[in-house]
Protein backbone atom coordinates (compact mmCIF):
# COMPACT_ATOMS: atom_id res chain seq x y z
CA UNK A 1 0.00 0.00 0.00
CA UNK A 2 1.67 3.23 -1.19
CA UNK A 3 1.50 5.94 1.48
CA UNK A 4 4.39 8.28 0.64
CA UNK A 5 3.29 11.71 -0.59
CA UNK A 6 -0.39 10.79 -0.32
CA UNK A 7 -2.87 13.28 1.12
CA UNK A 8 -4.48 11.40 4.00
CA UNK A 9 -7.16 12.71 6.32
CA UNK A 10 -7.44 11.20 9.80
CA UNK A 11 -10.88 11.77 11.31
CA UNK A 12 -10.90 11.80 15.12
CA UNK A 13 -7.92 12.32 17.44
CA UNK A 14 -8.38 9.85 20.26
CA UNK A 15 -6.00 6.94 20.93
CA UNK A 16 -6.54 5.36 17.50
CA UNK A 17 -6.30 8.66 15.64
CA UNK A 18 -2.98 9.44 17.33
CA UNK A 19 -1.53 6.06 16.35
CA UNK A 20 -2.66 6.41 12.74
CA UNK A 21 -1.48 10.01 12.39
CA UNK A 22 1.97 9.17 13.76
CA UNK A 23 2.32 6.09 11.55
CA UNK A 24 1.35 7.98 8.39
CA UNK A 25 3.48 11.04 9.11
CA UNK A 26 6.54 8.89 9.73
CA UNK A 27 6.00 7.22 6.36
CA UNK A 28 5.94 10.42 4.36
CA UNK A 29 2.20 11.00 3.98
CA UNK A 30 0.74 14.50 3.97
CA UNK A 31 -1.42 14.12 7.08
CA UNK A 32 -4.34 16.26 8.19
CA UNK A 33 -6.20 15.48 11.41
CA UNK A 34 -9.74 16.76 11.85
CA UNK A 35 -11.75 16.69 15.07
CA UNK A 36 -14.92 18.46 16.16
CA UNK A 37 -13.48 19.05 19.63
CA UNK A 38 -11.65 22.25 20.50
CA UNK A 39 -7.85 22.21 20.61
CA UNK A 40 -7.76 22.63 24.40
CA UNK A 41 -9.73 19.38 24.82
CA UNK A 42 -7.14 17.45 22.80
CA UNK A 43 -3.93 18.69 24.41
CA UNK A 44 -2.91 15.29 25.88
CA UNK A 45 -3.12 13.71 22.42
CA UNK A 46 -1.38 16.61 20.69
CA UNK A 47 1.57 16.41 23.05
CA UNK A 48 2.29 12.86 21.86
CA UNK A 49 2.44 14.07 18.24
CA UNK A 50 4.63 17.10 18.87
CA UNK A 51 7.29 17.66 16.20
CA UNK A 52 5.58 15.63 13.48
CA UNK A 53 4.54 17.37 10.21
CA UNK A 54 0.77 17.16 10.73
CA UNK A 55 -1.89 19.71 9.85
CA UNK A 56 -4.75 20.10 12.34
CA UNK A 57 -8.37 21.23 12.01
CA UNK A 58 -10.14 21.64 15.36
CA UNK A 59 -13.72 22.48 16.21
CA UNK A 60 -14.91 21.74 12.68
CA UNK A 61 -14.77 19.40 9.71
CA UNK A 62 -13.52 21.25 6.65
CA UNK A 63 -15.46 19.82 3.70
CA UNK A 64 -12.60 20.54 1.31
CA UNK A 65 -10.23 18.35 3.32
CA UNK A 66 -12.61 15.42 2.83
CA UNK A 67 -13.11 16.08 -0.87
CA UNK A 68 -9.40 16.40 -1.72
CA UNK A 69 -7.96 13.55 0.36
CA UNK A 70 -6.47 10.52 -1.39
CA UNK A 71 -7.50 8.43 1.61
CA UNK A 72 -9.69 9.04 4.68
CA UNK A 73 -8.98 6.97 7.81
CA UNK A 74 -11.72 6.92 10.41
CA UNK A 75 -11.34 6.58 14.16
CA UNK A 76 -13.98 4.20 15.59
CA UNK A 77 -15.67 6.86 17.71
CA UNK A 78 -16.73 8.89 14.66
CA UNK A 79 -19.99 7.83 12.93
CA UNK A 80 -19.60 6.85 9.27
CA UNK A 81 -22.72 8.80 8.33
CA UNK A 82 -21.53 12.35 9.08
CA UNK A 83 -22.25 14.71 6.19
CA UNK A 84 -18.62 15.35 5.08
CA UNK A 85 -18.14 11.59 4.67
CA UNK A 86 -21.28 11.25 2.60
CA UNK A 87 -19.99 13.97 0.27
CA UNK A 88 -16.54 12.37 0.12
CA UNK A 89 -17.94 8.96 -0.80
CA UNK A 90 -20.08 10.59 -3.48
CA UNK A 91 -16.82 11.95 -4.94
CA UNK A 92 -15.31 8.41 -4.81
CA UNK A 93 -12.90 9.23 -1.99
CA UNK A 94 -11.63 6.07 -0.29
CA UNK A 95 -12.88 5.81 3.32
CA UNK A 96 -11.50 3.08 5.60
CA UNK A 97 -11.02 2.30 9.27
CA UNK A 98 -7.69 2.00 11.08
CA UNK A 99 -8.27 -1.77 11.22
CA UNK A 100 -8.50 -1.89 7.44
CA UNK A 101 -5.35 0.19 6.99
CA UNK A 102 -3.33 -1.96 9.38
CA UNK A 103 -4.58 -5.30 8.11
CA UNK A 104 -3.39 -4.55 4.57
CA UNK A 105 0.15 -4.38 5.96
CA UNK A 106 0.02 -7.49 8.18
CA UNK A 107 0.85 -10.96 6.87
CA UNK A 108 0.55 -13.20 9.97
CA UNK A 109 -2.63 -15.32 10.42
CA UNK A 110 -5.26 -13.17 12.05
CA UNK A 111 -8.01 -14.12 14.51
CA UNK A 112 -10.79 -11.51 14.59
CA UNK A 113 -13.28 -11.51 17.47
CA UNK A 114 -16.56 -9.62 17.73
CA UNK A 115 -19.91 -9.85 19.50
CA UNK A 116 -21.92 -7.68 21.84
CA UNK A 117 -20.44 -9.24 24.98
CA UNK A 118 -17.36 -11.24 25.94
CA UNK A 119 -15.02 -9.86 23.28
CA UNK A 120 -12.27 -8.64 25.57
CA UNK A 121 -12.10 -11.75 27.76
CA UNK A 122 -12.07 -13.99 24.68
CA UNK A 123 -9.47 -11.89 22.90
CA UNK A 124 -7.16 -11.77 25.91
CA UNK A 125 -7.49 -15.50 26.57
CA UNK A 126 -6.89 -16.34 22.91
CA UNK A 127 -3.64 -14.38 23.04
CA UNK A 128 -2.62 -16.16 26.25
CA UNK A 129 -3.19 -19.58 24.68
CA UNK A 130 -1.16 -18.73 21.58
CA UNK A 131 1.70 -17.47 23.73
CA UNK A 132 1.63 -20.53 26.02
CA UNK A 133 1.85 -22.64 22.86
CA UNK A 134 4.99 -20.84 21.70
CA UNK A 135 3.60 -18.37 19.15
CA UNK A 136 4.83 -14.78 19.19
CA UNK A 137 1.47 -13.02 19.34
CA UNK A 138 0.13 -9.46 19.07
CA UNK A 139 -3.18 -8.71 20.79
CA UNK A 140 -4.95 -5.44 20.09
CA UNK A 141 -7.69 -3.61 18.22
CA UNK A 142 -10.60 -2.51 20.37
CA UNK A 143 -8.58 -3.76 23.35
CA UNK A 144 -5.17 -2.39 24.32
CA UNK A 145 -3.10 -1.13 21.40
CA UNK A 146 -4.47 -0.14 17.98
CA UNK A 147 -3.61 -2.69 15.30
CA UNK A 148 -1.55 -0.08 13.44
CA UNK A 149 0.92 -0.15 16.36
CA UNK A 150 2.02 -3.62 15.26
CA UNK A 151 2.80 -2.36 11.77
CA UNK A 152 4.57 0.72 13.13
CA UNK A 153 6.76 -1.41 15.38
CA UNK A 154 8.11 -3.45 12.48
CA UNK A 155 7.88 -6.57 14.68
CA UNK A 156 7.49 -9.98 13.13
CA UNK A 157 4.78 -12.05 14.82
CA UNK A 158 3.35 -15.53 14.33
CA UNK A 159 -0.26 -14.75 15.22
CA UNK A 160 -2.46 -11.66 15.52
CA UNK A 161 -5.57 -11.52 17.70
CA UNK A 162 -7.81 -8.50 17.25
CA UNK A 163 -10.96 -7.48 19.10
CA UNK A 164 -13.37 -5.62 16.84
CA UNK A 165 -16.29 -3.35 17.62
CA UNK A 166 -19.11 -2.77 15.19
CA UNK A 167 -17.72 0.75 14.71
CA UNK A 168 -14.37 -0.60 13.49
CA UNK A 169 -16.04 -3.08 11.16
CA UNK A 170 -18.04 -0.31 9.47
CA UNK A 171 -14.87 0.89 7.74
CA UNK A 172 -13.43 -2.33 6.28
CA UNK A 173 -13.16 -3.19 2.59
CA UNK A 174 -10.54 -5.96 2.26
CA UNK A 175 -10.07 -7.01 5.90
CA UNK A 176 -9.60 -10.80 5.85
CA UNK A 177 -9.18 -12.82 9.05
CA UNK A 178 -8.08 -16.46 8.94
CA UNK A 179 -10.47 -17.13 11.84
CA UNK A 180 -13.50 -14.98 12.56
CA UNK A 181 -15.50 -15.31 15.74
CA UNK A 182 -19.02 -14.04 16.46
CA UNK A 183 -19.86 -14.60 20.13
CA UNK A 184 -23.39 -13.18 20.38
CA UNK A 185 -25.62 -10.33 19.23
CA UNK A 186 -27.95 -8.42 21.54
CA UNK A 187 -29.28 -4.87 21.40
CA UNK A 188 -26.51 -2.33 21.94
CA UNK A 189 -25.36 1.04 20.63
CA UNK A 190 -28.84 1.94 19.47
CA UNK A 191 -27.88 5.49 20.39
CA UNK A 192 -25.64 5.32 17.28
CA UNK A 193 -27.47 2.94 14.93
CA UNK A 194 -30.86 3.75 13.44
CA UNK A 195 -32.02 0.13 13.80
CA UNK A 196 -30.93 -3.10 15.46
CA UNK A 197 -30.51 -4.58 11.98
CA UNK A 198 -27.93 -1.89 11.14
CA UNK A 199 -25.95 -2.94 14.21
CA UNK A 200 -26.21 -6.62 13.24
CA UNK A 201 -25.09 -5.85 9.70
CA UNK A 202 -22.01 -4.05 10.98
CA UNK A 203 -21.06 -7.04 13.16
CA UNK A 204 -21.56 -9.50 10.29
CA UNK A 205 -19.05 -7.67 8.11
CA UNK A 206 -16.34 -9.64 9.93
CA UNK A 207 -17.14 -12.54 7.54
CA UNK A 208 -17.43 -10.74 4.22
CA UNK A 209 -13.91 -11.30 2.83
CA UNK A 210 -13.37 -14.82 4.12
CA UNK A 211 -13.03 -17.78 1.75
CA UNK A 212 -13.50 -21.54 1.97
CA UNK A 213 -9.94 -21.75 3.34
CA UNK A 214 -10.94 -19.78 6.45
CA UNK A 215 -12.92 -20.54 9.61
CA UNK A 216 -15.98 -18.83 11.11
CA UNK A 217 -16.75 -19.80 14.73
CA UNK A 218 -20.43 -19.24 15.51
CA UNK A 219 -22.24 -19.45 18.85
CA UNK A 220 -25.17 -21.66 17.87
CA UNK A 221 -26.95 -20.97 21.18
CA UNK A 222 -27.64 -17.44 19.93
CA UNK A 223 -30.33 -17.66 17.23
CA UNK A 224 -29.20 -14.45 15.57
CA UNK A 225 -25.63 -15.73 15.29
CA UNK A 226 -26.76 -19.21 14.20
CA UNK A 227 -28.72 -17.56 11.39
CA UNK A 228 -25.48 -16.76 9.58
CA UNK A 229 -24.34 -20.39 9.42
CA UNK A 230 -25.73 -21.10 5.96
CA UNK A 231 -24.68 -17.78 4.46
CA UNK A 232 -20.88 -17.79 4.82
CA UNK A 233 -18.08 -18.82 2.48
CA UNK A 234 -15.81 -19.75 5.38
CA UNK A 235 -15.98 -23.18 7.04
CA UNK A 236 -18.43 -22.82 9.93
CA UNK A 237 -17.22 -24.12 13.31
CA UNK A 238 -20.32 -24.46 15.55
CA UNK A 239 -20.04 -23.75 19.28
CA UNK A 240 -22.61 -24.52 21.99
CA UNK A 241 -23.29 -25.07 25.69
CA UNK A 242 -26.58 -26.78 24.81
CA UNK A 243 -26.01 -28.85 21.68
CA UNK A 244 -23.52 -31.45 20.50
CA UNK A 245 -21.81 -31.65 17.11
CA UNK A 246 -19.87 -34.23 15.10
CA UNK A 247 -17.59 -31.27 14.24
CA UNK A 248 -17.24 -28.17 16.38
CA UNK A 249 -16.85 -27.37 20.07
CA UNK A 250 -19.38 -27.88 22.85
CA UNK A 251 -19.76 -28.19 26.63
CA UNK A 252 -21.12 -31.32 28.29
CA UNK A 253 -20.89 -32.63 31.88
CA UNK A 254 -18.18 -30.21 33.05
CA UNK A 255 -16.04 -30.87 29.99
CA UNK A 256 -15.41 -28.95 26.77
CA UNK A 257 -15.10 -31.23 23.72
CA UNK A 258 -13.46 -30.07 20.48
CA UNK A 259 -13.90 -32.15 17.32
CA UNK A 260 -12.52 -31.20 13.94
CA UNK A 261 -11.38 -33.20 10.90
CA UNK A 262 -10.93 -36.40 12.90
CA UNK A 263 -9.27 -34.74 15.88
CA UNK A 264 -10.91 -34.85 19.32
CA UNK A 265 -9.69 -33.00 22.41
CA UNK A 266 -11.27 -32.85 25.88
CA UNK A 267 -10.88 -30.03 28.41
CA UNK A 268 -12.23 -30.59 31.96
CA UNK A 269 -13.51 -27.27 33.34
CA UNK A 270 -13.32 -28.03 37.08
CA UNK A 271 -10.07 -26.13 37.69
CA UNK A 272 -10.89 -22.97 35.75
CA UNK A 273 -10.69 -19.63 37.57
CA UNK A 274 -13.15 -18.02 35.14
CA UNK A 275 -16.66 -18.40 36.51
CA UNK A 276 -20.10 -17.85 35.00
CA UNK A 277 -21.93 -19.51 32.13
CA UNK A 278 -20.89 -16.78 29.70
CA UNK A 279 -17.23 -17.56 30.36
CA UNK A 280 -17.76 -21.14 29.15
CA UNK A 281 -18.71 -19.54 25.83
CA UNK A 282 -15.63 -17.33 25.92
CA UNK A 283 -13.33 -20.25 26.76
CA UNK A 284 -14.79 -22.45 24.01
CA UNK A 285 -14.33 -19.65 21.50
CA UNK A 286 -10.70 -19.09 22.50
CA UNK A 287 -9.92 -22.81 22.44
CA UNK A 288 -11.49 -23.37 19.03
CA UNK A 289 -9.71 -20.44 17.39
CA UNK A 290 -6.30 -21.48 18.74
CA UNK A 291 -6.65 -25.22 18.13
CA UNK A 292 -7.61 -24.51 14.52
CA UNK A 293 -4.37 -22.55 14.11
CA UNK A 294 -1.93 -25.12 15.44
CA UNK A 295 -2.07 -25.00 19.24
CA UNK A 296 -1.32 -28.02 21.42
CA UNK A 297 -4.28 -29.09 23.55
CA UNK A 298 -2.40 -29.67 26.81
CA UNK A 299 -0.67 -26.29 26.66
CA UNK A 300 -3.95 -24.62 25.74
CA UNK A 301 -5.56 -26.19 28.82
CA UNK A 302 -2.71 -24.90 30.98
CA UNK A 303 -3.29 -21.36 29.67
CA UNK A 304 -7.04 -21.51 30.33
CA UNK A 305 -6.59 -22.96 33.82
CA UNK A 306 -4.11 -20.21 34.76
CA UNK A 307 -6.21 -17.36 33.33
CA UNK A 308 -7.68 -15.26 36.19
CA UNK A 309 -10.14 -13.22 34.13
CA UNK A 310 -10.28 -9.45 33.65
CA UNK A 311 -11.29 -6.64 36.02
CA UNK A 312 -14.93 -5.51 36.15
CA UNK A 313 -16.25 -8.68 34.50
CA UNK A 314 -17.98 -10.80 37.15
CA UNK A 315 -15.04 -10.05 39.45
CA UNK A 316 -15.40 -11.09 43.08
CA UNK A 317 -14.24 -7.96 44.90
CA UNK A 318 -15.36 -8.59 48.49
CA UNK A 319 -17.04 -11.06 50.83
CA UNK A 320 -18.98 -9.28 53.56
CA UNK A 321 -20.38 -11.42 56.40
CA UNK A 322 -20.27 -14.41 54.07
CA UNK A 323 -22.05 -12.59 51.21
CA UNK A 324 -20.06 -12.30 47.94
CA UNK A 325 -20.01 -8.96 46.10
CA UNK A 326 -19.35 -9.02 42.35
CA UNK A 327 -18.18 -6.12 40.17
CA UNK A 328 -19.62 -6.56 36.67
CA UNK A 329 -19.31 -2.90 35.64
CA UNK A 330 -18.46 -4.03 32.10
CA UNK A 331 -22.05 -5.25 31.88
CA UNK A 332 -23.03 -2.21 29.85
CA UNK A 333 -25.95 -3.76 27.96
CA UNK A 334 -28.92 -6.00 28.62
CA UNK A 335 -27.46 -9.09 26.97
CA UNK A 336 -24.44 -8.99 29.23
CA UNK A 337 -26.58 -8.74 32.36
CA UNK A 338 -28.68 -11.71 31.22
CA UNK A 339 -25.53 -13.86 31.21
CA UNK A 340 -24.47 -12.55 34.61
CA UNK A 341 -27.85 -13.27 36.20
CA UNK A 342 -27.81 -16.77 34.69
CA UNK A 343 -24.61 -17.44 36.63
CA UNK A 344 -26.46 -17.42 40.00
CA UNK A 345 -29.41 -19.52 41.08
CA UNK A 346 -31.20 -16.80 43.05
CA UNK A 347 -31.22 -14.40 46.03
CA UNK A 348 -29.46 -11.71 43.97
CA UNK A 349 -29.32 -8.09 45.00
CA UNK A 350 -28.83 -6.37 41.65
CA UNK A 351 -27.44 -2.84 41.40
CA UNK A 352 -28.11 -1.49 37.90
CA UNK A 353 -28.55 1.72 35.94
CA UNK A 354 -26.54 4.45 34.27
CA UNK A 355 -26.96 6.13 30.89
CA UNK A 356 -29.53 4.37 28.75
CA UNK A 357 -28.26 3.07 25.38
CA UNK A 358 -31.60 2.81 23.64
CA UNK A 359 -32.19 -0.91 24.18
CA UNK A 360 -35.11 -2.85 25.60
CA UNK A 361 -34.92 -4.12 29.21
CA UNK A 362 -37.64 -6.76 28.65
CA UNK A 363 -35.14 -9.64 28.09
CA UNK A 364 -34.22 -9.28 31.79
CA UNK A 365 -37.79 -9.74 33.03
CA UNK A 366 -37.89 -13.52 33.55
CA UNK A 367 -34.52 -13.60 35.31
CA UNK A 368 -35.34 -10.62 37.51
CA UNK A 369 -38.61 -12.26 38.56
CA UNK A 370 -36.95 -15.63 39.18
CA UNK A 371 -33.59 -14.74 40.71
CA UNK A 372 -33.42 -11.08 41.83
CA UNK A 373 -34.62 -10.54 45.38
CA UNK A 374 -33.77 -6.82 45.50
CA UNK A 375 -33.06 -4.39 42.65
CA UNK A 376 -31.39 -1.06 43.36
CA UNK A 377 -31.36 1.45 40.49
CA UNK A 378 -29.11 4.46 39.89
CA UNK A 379 -28.34 6.94 37.14
CA UNK A 380 -30.27 8.50 34.28
CA UNK A 381 -31.97 5.22 33.31
CA UNK A 382 -33.32 4.30 36.75
CA UNK A 383 -36.89 5.40 36.05
CA UNK A 384 -36.96 3.64 32.68
CA UNK A 385 -35.68 0.41 34.24
CA UNK A 386 -38.14 0.69 37.14
CA UNK A 387 -41.00 1.10 34.67
CA UNK A 388 -39.89 -1.99 32.75
CA UNK A 389 -38.88 -4.28 35.62
CA UNK A 390 -39.65 -2.69 38.98
CA UNK A 391 -42.95 -4.52 39.47
CA UNK A 392 -41.19 -7.91 39.30
CA UNK A 393 -39.23 -7.64 42.56
CA UNK A 394 -38.46 -5.37 45.51
CA UNK A 395 -37.08 -2.25 43.80
CA UNK A 396 -35.35 0.77 45.33
CA UNK A 397 -33.91 3.96 43.82
CA UNK A 398 -30.61 5.53 44.88
CA UNK A 399 -29.11 8.90 44.00
CA UNK A 400 -25.49 7.74 44.12
CA UNK A 401 -23.55 4.50 43.87
CA UNK A 402 -22.56 5.00 47.50
CA UNK A 403 -26.21 5.03 48.55
CA UNK A 404 -26.91 1.96 46.41
CA UNK A 405 -24.10 0.05 48.14
CA UNK A 406 -25.44 1.03 51.57
CA UNK A 407 -28.92 -0.21 50.63
CA UNK A 408 -27.49 -3.46 49.23
CA UNK A 409 -25.62 -4.15 52.45
CA UNK A 410 -28.73 -3.54 54.52
CA UNK A 411 -31.06 -5.69 52.40
CA UNK A 412 -28.93 -8.69 51.40
CA UNK A 413 -29.35 -11.68 53.71
CA UNK A 414 -27.16 -14.72 54.24
CA UNK A 415 -27.15 -16.96 51.18
CA UNK A 416 -27.54 -13.98 48.88
CA UNK A 417 -25.15 -12.29 46.49
CA UNK A 418 -24.63 -8.63 45.53
CA UNK A 419 -24.16 -8.09 41.80
CA UNK A 420 -23.25 -4.71 40.28
CA UNK A 421 -24.20 -5.19 36.63
CA UNK A 422 -25.53 -1.89 35.25
CA UNK A 423 -27.00 -2.76 31.78
CA UNK A 424 -26.12 0.83 30.87
CA UNK A 425 -23.13 2.97 29.98
CA UNK A 426 -21.29 4.85 32.73
CA UNK A 427 -21.11 8.31 31.18
CA UNK A 428 -23.82 9.94 33.27
CA UNK A 429 -21.81 9.57 36.49
CA UNK A 430 -18.31 8.32 35.60
CA UNK A 431 -15.63 8.71 32.93
CA UNK A 432 -15.87 5.07 31.90
CA UNK A 433 -16.89 1.63 33.13
CA UNK A 434 -13.44 1.14 34.69
CA UNK A 435 -13.82 4.13 37.00
CA UNK A 436 -17.35 3.01 37.86
CA UNK A 437 -16.17 -0.51 38.69
CA UNK A 438 -13.24 0.72 40.74
CA UNK A 439 -15.57 2.93 42.79
CA UNK A 440 -17.89 0.01 43.46
CA UNK A 441 -15.00 -2.29 44.37
CA UNK A 442 -13.52 0.32 46.72
CA UNK A 443 -16.88 0.77 48.47
CA UNK A 444 -17.36 -2.98 48.83
CA UNK A 445 -13.82 -3.54 50.14
CA UNK A 446 -14.24 -0.74 52.65
CA UNK A 447 -17.33 -2.50 53.99
CA UNK A 448 -15.44 -5.80 54.04
CA UNK A 449 -12.61 -4.32 56.07
CA UNK A 450 -15.10 -2.82 58.52
CA UNK A 451 -17.19 -5.97 58.98
CA UNK A 452 -16.77 -9.56 60.03
CA UNK A 453 -14.83 -11.82 57.70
Amino acid sequence: MELTDKKILVVGLARTGVAVARFLAERGSFVTVTDMKAEKELVPYLETLEGLPINYEFGRHDIQSFLTADLIVMSPGVPMEIEPLKLARARKRQVISEIELASRLIHAPLVAITGTNGKTTTTTLTGEIFRRCGFNTFVGGNIGNPLIDLVASGSEVDRVVVELSSFQLEGITEFHPRVSLLLNITEDHLDRYATFQDYMDAKARIFENQTAEDFAILNMDDPLVAGYSGKLRARVVPMSRRGEFPQGIYHRDDCIIFRWDGREERFPTAGYKLKGVHNIDNIMAALASTLLLGCDASRAQQAVTAFPGLPHRMELVATINGIPWYDDSKGTNVGSVVKSLESFTGSITLIAGGRDKGGDYAPLAALVKERVEHMILIGEAKEKIRTALGHLTDTRLAVTLEEAVEIAQRLTAQGGVVLFSPACSSFDMFRNYEERGERFAALARALEEGGEQ
